[in-house]
This record gives structure tokens, C-alpha cells and sequence, in this order.
């Protein structure tokens, strides 16, 4: 009986070793901010495209602040020959905000490609190149990406005038090719918070490319 139990303690403890480990790596990732809670690094300068530096308090505006995690090649963010990419609402959801009074901004932390396809350069020239009409803010070393649990590109963050999280996820369900209805997400949200009503739907999937932090 004792031969066995050492048998078995031998085949299992590298196994559960294993798996002990993976969580608690899982646990070492970035938790996804929480609604209600106010924004992090308000208060920390972030480098726009056009030279200036910029915190997220100068940003907000009388009835809010939105925040989109995106880069330049994601095919969530660009498009494909499957999807169109949600990039295309950008401007849209600039004019929107600005006629809600609440301000936008679109942050960069790909950190592991910023030597080539999300560098400071690139970054100015795709926002050159589709008329980015909303400033384009590098996080360097993913910081503002690790304190808001940033997941994906895109990956929207709606916050209320005192930088209080009201909506996170996605900015519609168009990636979802089993829908039966299109729901806009985030202009729903916003226009609720505009007119300052509670917002409804607090929460839908982020969906995208992962944002390529560098393993430290």
C-alpha cells in the first residue's frame, strides 16, 4: 500500500505542480478595471502624435471620457477581407463624443512591436494616413494597459465626469456572425451617459487581438 502511494505521489505532483503554477500566473495578470471604479494614471502624461503630452484629466470633458485600446495592425482594429475593422467608426465616435461633450482618446501599448509596426513613427502615419481626428497616446511599457487590465485592441473604456467606469467590452456585437440583431454598444452608452442617464448595458465581451506587452 505504501509502494503505491509513493507511485502515485510521484506520477500526480509534477502534474498538479504544473497546474498550481499556471494560476498563479493567471492570477499575475492584469485584472480588468471594475465598473465604478475611477480611472488609473489620471493624472500621468502620456505622449500624444503631435508632440504634446497629455493625462486623461486633461482629456475629460463635461460628461465623460472614452478610452479605446488600439493599434496598427490588428484586424479588429484595420479590418480584413472578413471583417471591416472597427477603426472605421473612429471618427464617427469622435463626432459623437464631442456632441455629447465627452472626450476620446485612443492609447497604443503594444510595447512588443514598438520597433516596428506600432513605433511612435507609425503610428503618427497611420493616424495621418486615416485622418485620426482624436488624439493617438503611446503607453510606454504598457503601464496604463497593466492598470486598466487592458486585454485586447480594440478594448473600450467609457468613463462618467468624475472618471468613474460606467462601460467596458466592445464598441457592437458586428464581429459576432451569429447575431440576430446589431447592438450598439458604446454609442448607446454614450448617448446615455450625455444625457445623464444610468447606463444600461454595463458590460459586453472585449473582443480583438491580444495587446503585445513584453514578458517580463
Amino acid at each position: 500500500m505504501k509502494k503505491l502511494i509513493h507511485f502515485m505521489l510521484i506520477v500526480t505532483l509534477p502534474t498538479l505542480l504544473v497546474s498550481f503554477s499556471s494560476l498563479q500566473m493567471k492570477d499575475k495578470s492584469p485584472k480588468p478595471l471594475k465598473i465604478g471604479k475611477e480611472a488609473p494614471m489620471s493624472d500621468v502624461k502620456l505622449q500624444n502624435i503631435d508632440i504634446q503630452n497629455y493625462s486623461l484629466k486633461d482629456l475629460n470633458r463635461e460628461n465623460g471620457l472614452l478610452v479605446v485600446f488600439s493599434c496598427n495592425t490588428c484586424p479588429f482594429v484595420v479590418g480584413n477581407d472578413k471583417f471591416a475593422g472597427w477603426e472605421i467608426q473612429y471618427n464617427d465616435l469622435k463626432i459623437l463624443a464631442d456632441s455629447l461633450k465627452i472626450g476620446m482618446t485612443l492609447i497604443n501599448s503594444n510595447e512588443a512591436k514598438r520597433e516596428n509596426e506600432d513605433s511612435f513613427e507609425a503610428m503618427k502615419t497611420r493616424a495621418s494616413e486615416k485622418g485620426y481626428k482624436m488624439s493617438y497616446l503611446l503607453d510606454m511599457d504598457s503601464k496604463l494597459a497593466d492598470a486598466f487590465g487592458a486585454k485586447t485592441t480594440p478594448h473600450i473604456f467609457l468613463f462618467n465626469k468624475d472618471l468613474k467606469l460606467v462601460y467596458s467590452g466592445s464598441i457592437d456585437n458586428s464581429w459576432d456572425s451569429q447575431r440576430t440583431e446589431d447592438i450598439s454598444y458604446l454609442a448607446n452608452a454614450m448617448g446615455e451617459i450625455g444625457s445623464g442617464l444610468k447606463v444600461s448595458t454595463k458590460e459586453s465581451l472585449p473582443r480583438g487581438c491580444s495587446i503585445k506587452r513584453i514578458k517580463k
